[in-house]
């Protein structure tokens, strides 16, 4: 398996950084003196470290690799069959590309040689060529200009995209997905995994944000004075909200035959209304926190 593992275990609250698995994991721990701080930072795991292993007769390994390109205002992404993709905004000039090539063989000679052979292309579209055999994925982890617009698509991987403020589309097949502080307008979604949609400030800078899944838990995370029309809910799964006028009141029972389901859909203009924000599942639990309540 690759980094990005698939994750078909579908769960009624979107965990979505476990999911994807990029960036920094940290483990939690007391610094009271220097030898709790060096073991807390021992433990501190950074994209594409400790990520070898070996199974039977498979080992894997991986090449961390670091590119700087010139911005085109666009960063387009085809992470293929087993990466996971992660692009954020940032006060730059330039498209900052981290990735994290992993291949597995029979032996460590033999996934070395794979993960050699693996060449990613900048051109364009950014995305890797290698060995016809399936034993190799790269996940990417992109700095951009947070102007920049972006096209990301994954198959068994997840998606993350954080203080992007242009034009945002991406799909993957079996994987998470994240989107934090964005701007512009923002589209996409995931056939298996979890989505998670944290909102700031008091109203959506752009034409709005259409975030879906098919199989998996929807996390909404929104301030409790964000001017928006809101669309949100599921048709197989709990529905729970800490802000009152976000809440359920009414369910539809959907289908023919027996048994009936009941669709649970929240569908109104918050404080006023906005642009519109919309964040659905089909199976799979919808849960609504504000900001200020977490």
């Amino acid at each position: 398996m690759s980094y990005f593992a698939n994750n078909l275990k579908y769960i009624a609250t979107a965990c979505v950084a476990a999911v994807i698995g990029i960036g920094t994991v940290t483990v939690i721990g007391q610094n009271s003196d220097k030898s709790s701080k060096a073991e807390y930072k021992a433990r501190t795991y950074s994209f594409c470290e400790n990520n070898n292993w070996s199974s039977n007769d498979r080992v894997s390994t991986n090449d961390l690799r670091e590119i700087t390109v010139a911005s085109t205002g666009s960063v387009n992404v085809d992470a293929g069959q087993n990466g996971g993709i992660s692009v954020k905004g940032e006060d730059r000039s330039d498209v900052l590309i981290r990735a994290c090539v992993q291949a597995w063989g029979t032996s460590e000679e033999a996934a070395r040689a794979a993960v050699a052979s693996i060449r990613i292309s900048t051109s364009g579209e950014i995305k890797a060529d290698g060995p016809s055999e399936k034993n190799w994925s790269v996940s990417y982890e992109i700095r951009a200009p947070r102007s920049s617009s972006t096209s990301l698509r994954a198959r068994n991987g997840g998606i993350s995209i954080s203080n992007i403020e242009g034009t945002s589309e991406f799909e993957t097949q079996n994987g998470g997905v994240s989107v934090s502080n964005a701007a512009g307008t923002v589209k996409g979604r995931t056939a298996n995994g979890g989505v998670n949609v944290t909102l700031a400030g008091t109203s959506w800078k752009g034409t709005g944000i259409d975030v879906q899944t098919t199989n998996g838990g929807v996390n909404l995370t929104i301030p409790e004075n964000f001017q928006a029309n809101i669309e949100t809910g599921t048709v197989n799964g709990g529905f729970r909200s800490n802000i009152p006028s976000l809440n359920v009141t009414t369910e539809n029972i959907v289908g023919e035959g027996w048994p009936k389901t009941r669709s649970k859909r929240v569908n109104l203009a918050l404080n006023g209304g906005g642009a519109p924000v919309r964040v659905v599942t089909t199976n799979g639990g919808v849960t609504i926190n504000a900001a200020d309540k977490e």
